[in-house]
């Protein structure tokens, strides 16, 4: 499939089937499609938890108000963002982009003082506010990998972040979860969407162009 059929061909999942497992090669170019992802400066502001543990992916189902897809899905993505951009985290991002291009220079030092003075200063809750954003796009571009992979994927915000957080124990790492993402292969005789048409704006009242 090209990248349009690909898309055309994705839904939001609503069952999952737990006896097909996605090959692990395949998961692996899905999260490489992840960290690949563009941010905000280049600081990836959040971090990916694959859960494969039935025993976890039950307890986040219940966080999720029974979503079967959470428990019944090979793998289970977890973007959890940073609670707060810390001088240690834009320094980190700083260091490692210097020792893998081999050298800084004054306008690299420059944007990191600029970082440094503005990000800390602006408070945590604002900060976890713009990594979860970044996350989002980290999502989309999961969904567009699961897709070009054939993978069935279904994206959630229906879940309680603060439960997920305690079953993972992401507060003790400074993360906070933001989106979940069950990937895994549709089970149509079971799904209920899988047979409807996609519906999308059409372009002409979706794209407005400014010649």
């Amino acid at each position: 499939m090209d990248i349009i059929e690909s898309l055309n061909w994705r839904y939001a999942t609503k069952k999952m089937d737990p006896t097909r497992a996605v090959p692990e090669a395949t998961v692996q170019r899905i999260i490489e499609a992840i960290r690949l992802t563009p941010t905000s400066s280049g600081l990836q502001p959040f971090e990916l938890l694959v859960v494969t543990n039935p025993e976890l992916r039950q307890q986040l189902k219940a966080a999720a108000w029974g979503q079967s897809q959470v428990a019944d899905c090979s793998h289970l993505l977890v973007f959890a963002a940073w609670d707060d951009y810390t001088p240690e985290r834009i320094n980190q991002f700083f260091d490692l982009t210097i020792a893998e291009r081999g050298g800084t220079n004054d306008g690299w030092e420059s944007y990191r003082t600029r970082l440094l003075t503005t990000y800390p200063a602006r408070g945590a809750e604002t900060n976890f506010v713009h990594a979860a954003k970044q996350t989002y796009i980290a999502l989309g571009v999961a969904l567009v990998a699961a897709a070009a992979e054939g993978v069935d994927s279904t994206p959630m915000e229906g879940f309680d972040p603060d439960k997920a957080d305690e079953i993972l124990g992401l507060r003790a790492r400074g993360l906070r979860s933001v989106t979940l993402l069950p990937l895994g292969y549709r089970d149509a005789a079971g799904d209920w969407l899988v047979a409807q048409k996609k519906v999308r704006q059409p372009t002409a009242r979706f794209v407005t162009e400014l010649p």
